[in-house]
């Protein structure tokens, strides 16, 4: 299942308690004239403001797959498709998002929805395969149905598959465009297909209650509400959150960063220990904020790191679920905060924490603003080789969905290689159980895994340090593994090696050109110098050093890009008697 934005939150009584606590005040209650009502065309509708930024997206891109939303399922028994595809069926039937396709209509983007459309889930078998090939073919058939494009103005934007392991054992697979699904929809999905399911298989009727709207209520409903008053109050906030900011987190590549951002990607999974994650959260619990911020800053000190920058920005989602009447929808409703930290003064993490927890709060109480608003507001200087605003996104979520019976049936999520990010680094969390498990999702562009997986070590020896330490220097803070820190300190630094006795470098290299006066040097480019040609060259400045006072104990700066003057430098500081010092 891809986490690629907030689940269906379950706070617990105190965080809720303590999150209404913090916000109170904050929100505007919604007056009679701010309620959603059934808008009166129902063949069509305007894109909410989410929608409109990924149809302009798929616009630059229709045969990208970065914004598939797939999940895989594990189903153990007796497998009744008929039931499986009328529930599913039936779920289309009553959220009009997943029976609507996007065109343009008097040079404006507009959602057509179909008043009916009816699937049929193909079963495809696997059983002639060798038992052990059979989940391996799964897993790659999930990854290639993910990373297959949809086409926005055609239905559906929905795809279900289900693959036969065995007699009793199968994979469904369902892929949908993010533009009319997020996380929150999925578990309500999910929800649904068993109730309905559990009524179908047992030649009972739907006992789900009609939905009051629909999300293209919604979506008109937000073109009216946002303007005007409340959202010059909103993007106000943000404009002065932001003001200043490059929007640029230069973190250490592997690679040249490509021109134009793609969407190449994979993952890897982690854990945090239950020891330490319990620490976490008596740290988050002792300075009064939630888990998410603890983490959040924790993350930002990593980034900070890793950059040296102390201005960072990274992106959260959000369920975006503030109003009662939408809470029953699928539909694309999931927001996107811009998280903007500051590190400087290396602030002890106490300290660092409280700064963390009161923008998080603030963020909070604006998060109306949809992230495609917000930069449409700010107009960023746009840049085709990374996303705007932030390239790093962080999150902490609920669980992955947990096995849970359907009559005759057990099913349960399968992970798989999704192959796709639309950012530089995307860090998910989930707590489970006693410890928290964390995913990596990072660019194949930009990083090697290698590299990747030296960052994770890092953040769990920051975080160990963290609790440890929690009012130590942010910069002072346990980062390398004891591994490392033995190679960098003693490993890299054991220098000792058979005394020379032949004489510095600039004599060997005069020895050398006495003998192969007429052999090439060095080359560069089209360029080439023999040994006497570099010899003359290099003499010729070291002359002019010592005309300057350059001699023994002389330090000389060079500031060069790789060419043949920086060799013909080097030799003539040393042959003047100084030492060079390489300038960046």
């Amino acid at each position: 299942m891809t986490y690629d934005e907030s689940k269906r939150p379950q706070l617990s009584a105190a965080k809720r308690a303590l999150l209404e606590k913090r916000l109170k005040g904050r929100r505007v209650a919604p007056t009679p004239g701010q309620l959603i009502s059934r808008r009166a065309s129902r063949e069509s509708a305007p894109l909410s403001f989410a929608q409109q930024r990924l149809w302009f997206l798929w616009q630059m891109d229709p045969e990208g797959f970065a914004y598939n939303v797939s999940a895989a399922f594990r189903l153990k028994g007796q497998l009744d498709l008929k039931a499986l595809e009328r529930s599913f069926n039936e779920i289309i039937r009553r959220h009009e998002s997943l029976r609507t396709s996007f065109r343009v209509v008097n040079a404006e983007p507009r959602q057509i929805i179909s008043s009916a459309l009816v699937i049929q889930i193909p079963l495809e078998d696997l059983q002639h395969l060798p038992e052990d090939a059979r989940h391996l073919e799964a897993m790659r058939l999930a990854s290639e149905s993910s990373q297959q494009p949809f086409d926005l103005e055609r239905l559906p934007l929905l795809r279900i598959r289900v693959l036969r392991l065995s007699a009793d054992e199968y994979v469904l697979l369902v892929v949908m465009h993010h533009i009319v699904t997020d996380g929150w929809s999925q578990g309500l999905m999910v929800e649904e297909l068993g109730t309905l399911y559990q009524a179908y298989s047992r030649g009972r009727e739907s006992t789900l209650a009609e939905l009051e709207i629909q999300y293209g209520d919604y979506a008109e409903w937000q073109r009216g509400w946002l303007s005007g008053e409340v959202l010059e109050q909103q993007v106000s906030y943000w404009k002065k959150q932001l003001s200043g900011s490059r929007f640029m987190l230069e973190l250490p590549t592997d690679h040249i960063r490509p021109p134009v951002q793609t969407q190449r990607g994979t993952q890897i999974t982690f854990d945090l220990s239950p020891e330490l994650s319990e620490k976490l959260r008596a740290l988050s619990r002792e300075h009064e904020v939630t888990l998410f911020m603890t983490l959040l800053a924790a993350f930002q000190v990593l980034l900070s790191r890793y950059t040296h920058q102390t201005d960072i920005i990274v992106g959260t989602p959000i369920a975006n679920r503030t109003r009662r009447e939408i809470e029953n929808l699928i539909g694309f409703f999931v927001n996107t905060l811009v998280l903007r930290s500051d590190l400087s003064g290396a602030p002890g993490f106490r300290e660092l924490l409280h700064r963390v927890g009161e923008m998080t709060e603030a963020a909070y109480a604006h998060q109306d603003v949809p992230f495609e608003k917000l930069v449409e507001e700010l107009q960023p200087e746009r840049d085709m080789s990374r996303s705007p605003l932030f390239q790093v996104m962080f999150a902490l979520q609920n669980a992955p969905m947990q096995s849970f019976e359907l009559p005759g049936l057990n099913l349960g999520p399968m992970e798989f290689e999704h192959g796709a990010t639309g950012f530089d680094l995307e860090c998910h969390l989930w707590e489970y159980e006693q410890s928290l498990h964390g995913m990596l999702v990072y660019s194949t562009d930009l990083f090697e895994e290698a590299t990747m997986r030296r960052l994770i070590r890092h953040f769990q020896t920051l975080l160990d340090a963290i609790v440890a330490q929690p009012d130590e220097r942010i910069t002072r803070l346990q980062m390398l593994t004891r591994a490392e820190e033995r190679q960098l300190l003693d490993d890299w630094n054991d220098t000792r090696t058979e005394t020379y006795t032949h004489g510095p470098a600039h004599q060997l290299f005069v020895a050398q050109a006495a003998t192969t006066p007429d052999h090439i040097a060095l080359r560069f480019d089209e360029t080439t110098l023999t040994y006497s040609e570099l010899n003359a060259r290099a003499n010729r400045l070291a002359h002019y050093l010592r005309r300057r006072g350059i001699g023994a104990e002389s330090i000389v700066g060079l500031c060069l890009e790789r060419s043949l003057e920086m060799i013909v430098s080097v030799l003539g500081v040393l042959k003047a008697g100084g030492a060079y010092l390489p300038l960046d």
